[in-house]
């Protein structure tokens, strides 16, 4: 099954635009991030709505941050997102008729929503500025071109 890496992404480019300041274009972010600028805006777009981003068209326009990245939680980012599937574990028929998998369903359901429910309060707790924190102390710059944090 093919993994939803929006949030990873979303995440890498916050963390490159906190550390380089200023407005930058889905040209100059999209190949740093290794991805055609056209889907990085489909993934920017959602964070645009959300605040945590800001788009500015023509001469000069691109992206800059709306908020500091102290502000912003990674439980933020994944509800702008449009709060992707977190599991790719599920039920093999969601209105099963015979009894076994009905209690199959129930004891899944219950342990993946309770999994679930753990890692979006883990989310809503660590902010952006968290992860930048944690790069810096490994000695690393963000979004300088070498570093061993670019791309």
């Amino acid at each position: 099954m093919r993994r939803d890496s929006r949030l990873s992404v979303a995440l890498h480019v916050l963390l490159h635009m906190g550390e380089m300041g200023g407005v930058h274009t889905s040209e100059t972010l999209g190949p740093m991030m290794g991805m055609n600028p056209v889907v990085l805006r489909r993934t920017m777009a959602g964070l645009r709505e959300a605040g945590i981003v800001h788009s500015e068209k023509g001469h000069g326009g691109g992206w800059s941050l709306a908020r500091g990245l102290d502000s912003v939680t990674l439980g933020e980012i994944y509800d702008a997102l449009g709060t992707p599937t977190v599991f790719s574990i599920g039920h093999r028929v969601d209105s099963p008729g015979c009894l076994v998998e009905q209690a199959v369903n129930r004891a899944l359901g219950g342990a993946l929503a309770d999994a679930e429910a753990l890692l979006l309060t883990r989310l809503r707790s660590i902010a952006v500025a968290d992860i930048a924190a944690d790069v810096r102390r490994k000695g690393w710059q963000l979004g300088k071109k070498g570093s061993k944090a670019h791309g």
